[in-house]
């Protein structure tokens, strides 16, 4: 048997918080890749805001060793998201493997997410292992679940049983991924190809690639290039991951792992790029790129300013550093009458959007204003008249019969309509929606959470661009157009919206010494306002007795102050107000 044929790569999919990182925890231990003194809950999640909220963020590569029937494997194990928002991560992680664990939680049964990465998994053609965890609970609803499997692989297959917290059934598992998982093609004879899946930024060592070797092999000192960008460097290192980098001679065809390029331009490495060996390398060879590379689209859009304009070029080395390690978080600069210069960013989601920013301020103490996040939009014009188009999604949520209702008036409340209800059995549904990407991505989320008490999931794919009637609203305060707090409403719903922007940030912006106007404006008219009132200052309070005109004096000159303050009519808008002005109802 040779080496390549004892080499088994595979990937754990699921929805959010089924268990892939307390699974993944029961392998190491079982394989004795990490030593038991040193086993941690979510071992492979290294970020401390991945262990926080229970998710994990980055894919995580692992190489460890089993023994089965005197016959020692080698298994490259990519531990993957199961956020919708990160979805083009397990993209890359499928196209690196042979073979999938599915796994579906007893308690919830299959979710919206798992019926996306599982499509995903199907569309890279590669072998899907199922498996249900958690069946130690007692609310685990064993039958059910597998019977929604076998619906959604169309197959009479039998998923493993088991619990990843108690390690029942693991090893079996394990046991089956070596059996069923092929191992994987291609010819270390051959000349260099391989998948770049990830890479991080080294101090020391540059850019780091994470690849899958799919032909021939590399080591320290080869010349590569990279199809995609036409970049070039030399090998500074080779190794794999245990799970922590560990140094190798080299890496072979059907193997995973790591490349240190020496390049120190971020900007140089695009996640899905093939690379092979540059011309001057004996073994070159001309080859095509591997198909499937594309550049993530982003969805939502934010702008990130930073409080102080001495952190401009901070905040630029930064995003480029974690564009790095996340190829679908995409920047361009861009400036601002209020805020100064700053970058517009582009998300997948959401939580997208929130990781980015907290590992900015943990990672690299940045200060920032953040903008509300919107969608994009484009803007044509036919027969004279400008026609505004909107990203649309297809709708996708699963749960019980019960709470149809609920969502059907939540649907509505959005402005989208339900297209379809199928069954999926014991008493759950799969309800089905076309809806604006700008009514999915602010609260709809925590709103179906709210009316299903936690019940239901949802997933959403783009579907492409419609026309809408939207207007766009802006924001004035102190007569000054706030471009960061502008955005498109239906035109229907825009005074509702103007209003509850206007009050949102009466209450939000602190009083000044004088009054501020704040107006909501579409078409060129004023179609709402508040006022925030003078913060008074008693400039009399000192006074005891005397003459009554020294006061009227001070009153007079405070007056006379207050109006050159308005004259000048700037007001400091504090950073947090951008992001909180969403929040308010």
């Amino acid at each position: 048997m040779t080496k390549q044929n004892k080499i088994r790569n595979f990937v754990i999919i699921s929805h959010v918080d089924h268990g892939k990182s307390t699974l993944a925890d029961r392998f190491l231990e079982i394989t004795k890749t990490v030593e038991t003194r040193k086993m941690k809950p979510q071992y492979l999640d290294q970020m401390d805001i991945e262990r926080e909220r229970g998710i994990t963020i980055k894919m995580a590569p692992v190489r460890m060793n089993y023994v089965l029937d005197n016959e020692s494997y080698t298994l490259n194990l990519i531990d993957t998201p199961g956020h919708v928002d990160f979805s083009y991560e397990v993209s890359r992680a499928l196209s690196a493997v042979e073979g999938a664990i599915l796994l579906v939680d007893a308690t919830q049964g299959v979710q919206a997410q798992t019926l996306a990465v599982l499509s995903l998994a199907q569309e890279a053609g590669i072998k899907i292992i199922p498996a249900i965890n958690k069946i130690d609970l007692p609310t685990a609803r064993i039958a059910e679940t597998e019977a929604e499997i076998k619906q959604i692989l169309k197959s009479d297959i039998k998923p493993h049983y088991i619990s990843g917290k108690e390690g029942a059934g693991v090893p079996e598992l394990l046991v089956d991924v070596i059996k069923s998982v092929p191992g994987p093609l291609g010819d270390s004879s051959k000349p260099l190809k391989a998948l770049i899946f990830d890479s991080v930024f080294d101090p020391f060592f540059g850019v780091t690639i994470y690849v899958r070797i799919l032909d021939g092999q590399v080591k320290v000192r080869d010349e590569i290039n990279f199809l995609a960008s036409g970049a070039r460097a030399e090998v500074k290192e080779v190794g794999i991951f245990r799970p922590g980098r560990l140094a190798s001679k080299e890496l072979i065809s059907g193997e995973i792992g790591y490349i240190a390029t020496g390049l120190k331009e971020p900007q140089k490495i695009f996640i899905g790029d093939t690379i092979t060996f540059s011309e001057k390398h004996a073994g070159f060879e001309k080859i095509e790129a591997l198909p499937g590379f594309k550049r993530p689209k982003s969805l939502v859009f934010s702008s990130f300013y930073p409080q102080s304009q001495d952190d401009f070029d901070i905040l630029k080395d930064a995003l480029a550093k974690l564009q790095l390690n996340d190829s679908s978080f995409l920047f361009e600069p861009e400036s601002s009458l209020t805020l100064g210069r700053g970058f517009r960013c582009g998300f997948l989601g959401l939580l997208h959007l929130e990781i980015i920013a907290e590992r900015l301020k943990r990672e690299y103490n940045l200060k920032l204003v953040i903008t509300a996040p919107q969608v994009e939009y484009a803007e044509t014009v036919q027969d004279g008249k400008r026609i505004l188009k909107e990203p649309f999604v297809s709708l996708k949520i699963i749960t019980p019969s019960d709470y149809i209702p609920g969502i059907i008036k939540l649907l509505k409340n959005h402005d989208i309509e339900l297209s379809r209800a199928d069954s999926f059995g014991d008493e759950r549904f799969i309800l089905l929606a076309e809806a604006p990407l700008r009514e999915i991505i602010i609260d709809f989320y925590d709103n179906l959470k709210s009316v299903t008490q936690g019940y239901a999931s949802m997933n959403y794919e783009i579907i492409g661009s419609r026309p809408s009637n939207l207007v766009k609203l802006d924001i004035l305060v102190a007569g000054e157009k706030v471009e960061a707090l502008g955005k498109y409403a239906p035109e229907k719903r825009v005074y509702e919206e103007a209003r509850r922007l206007t009050l949102a940030l009466k209450d939000l912006i602190p009083p000044q010494l004088f009054p501020v106007a704040l107006q909501g404006m579409a078409d060129g008219k004023i179609i709402a306002r508040e006022t925030i009132r003078a913060a008074r200052k008693d400039v009399t309070g000192y006074l005891y007795g005397g003459d009554v005109t020294r006061k009227k004096k001070l009153l007079e000159k405070q007056k006379k102050g207050k109006k050159e303050l308005l004259a000048k009519g700037r007001v400091r808008i504090p950073p947090e107000v951008f992001l909180e002005v969403l929040r308010k109802k």
